[in-house]
């Protein structure tokens, strides 16, 4: 494909799946100082230990190279994962991602801040937004393309792409964490009942997960049993 045509795609196209969200990040975040950790993550110093504890679950994604990044706001969502459109066509191997993390939420018009959030629910939720990157790490740049457009497109679309990441943070271990961020959005938090709806609507359920986590546990005992 020209090299120019392959731009018009990136810039064009792939706007829906990243939903008008490449902007800049907060001033705040630009002012925070940041962790080069691995090699090739860079992690706000606030959010460190969860981040680090939420990468220990993704051995595969030790050589991925990945910003976390605070933002003034994220439509429909408090994080998001997306490749970096600099080198969205180069190959799988080269590709870089972004973690895009709102700077404030509303909740019932009252602001709070992601210090507000317990560790193991910050830990759950970046590897839910781990999860995506798995998910987008085997697609092509043309898979991406695609997949942008049907998410913006399709809400069975959008509940595929979320529970697919939810199962990649349970297989990896993360069960606990993610049934933890379930557990704040829908029980024990103020935000508002259309974000409940949604996260409840799209996502896998606190029964879902648990479901794959015992099956999870079952396997492990299964292989045990084998090598014994």
């Amino acid at each position: 494909m020209h090299r120019s045509l392959r731009t018009t795609l990136a810039l064009f196209i792939m706007l829906p799946l990243l939903a008008g969200n490449w902007g800049c990040a907060a001033k705040k975040d630009m002012e925070e100082k940041k962790v080069v950790y691995q090699g090739n993550k860079i992690i706000p110093e606030s959010i460190l230990d969860e981040a680090k504890i939420a990468l220990s679950y993704y051995p595969e994604l030790k050589d991925v190279e990945i910003e976390f990044k605070f933002k003034n706001n994220i439509k429909k969502s408090f994080m998001q994962a997306q490749p970096d459109k600099a080198n969205l066509f180069k190959g799988k191997n080269d590709r870089t991602y972004n973690i895009f993390m709102s700077s404030k939420f509303l909740i019932e018009k009252e602001e709070f801040s992601m210090a507000d959030v317990p560790s193991d629910v910050l830990i759950g939720w970046l590897g839910h937004e781990l999860g995506h990157i798995m998910d987008y790490r085997d697609k092509s740049a043309m898979g991406l393309v695609i997949f942008g457009m049907r998410y913006i497109t399709s809400d069975n679309y959008i509940k595929e792409a979320e529970r697919t990441a939810d199962t990649y943070a349970v297989n990896s271990g993360m069960g606990d964490y993610i049934l933890a961020t379930k557990d704040f959005i829908l029980n024990h938090s103020h935000l508002s009942d259309s974000y409940k709806e949604r996260i409840a609507r799209l996502y896998l359920s606190p029964e879902e997960i648990l479901v794959l986590v015992n099956k999870l546990e079952e396997e492990l005992e299964e292989a045990e049993k084998e090598e014994s």
